[in-house]
């Protein structure tokens, strides 16, 4: 099984099946809640993000061809470490590609265009080649995401749910990088 896969089986779990909540903006094709047409999310694949999507009827094979060309790909999954892999994958998913490679970015300490490039991956690769380099990595990853999502105003409403996605990803990226 490729670590797209293995990737691909664990987000799908944390995303789930079909929302059409309200609340949640993502599931409007206009990106906040009460504009455009509220169509929800499947698998992690939103109205938002994809408005002429038929959102519904998504299959999960659908979802993970997305999953690859726009967020697995766009992150450069298959050139990070494993570990860190899983917490860029799932970032850009549920918080969005240019923001999860940012904060990628500003854990190796490297300008923040978010764009994966040479400069980051070779960063990376010098940061997690360090003793405990690959925890800090990680550890300012989520530490960055952790600030951002609770400032969303969507915090209340959805944060206890995020925030178990978040305390889980540490014990997952350290089962998937053994």
């Amino acid at each position: 099984m490729s670590n797209f896969d293995r990737m691909f089986d664990l987000v799908a779990g944390h995303e789930g099946g079909f929302s059409g909540n309200p609340a949640d903006p993502g599931n409007w094709t206009g990106g906040a809640a009460g504009v455009g047409v509220c169509r929800g999310t499947r698998f992690g694949i939103s109205a938002a993000a994809y408005p002429n999507l038929d959102i519904a009827n998504l299959t999960l094979d659908e979802a993970k061809t997305i999953y690859r060309r726009d967020y697995w790909d766009k992150v450069a999954g298959d050139r990070l470490p494993v570990a860190l892999a899983l917490l860029a994958f799932d970032a850009a998913i549920n918080n969005g590609t240019s923001r999860s490679v940012r904060w990628l970015q500003q854990a190796a300490q490297v300008a923040q265009d978010g764009v994966i490039g040479p400069k980051t991956l070779d960063a990376i690769g010098l940061m997690a080649g360090r003793p405990n380099g690959l925890i800090g990595l990680c550890t300012e990853f989520l530490a960055q995401r952790l600030v951002f999502m609770t400032a969303l105003p969507t915090w209340k409403t959805f944060g206890l749910g995020w925030a178990r996605r978040l305390c889980r990803l540490p014990y997952e990226a350290l089962a998937v990088g053994a």
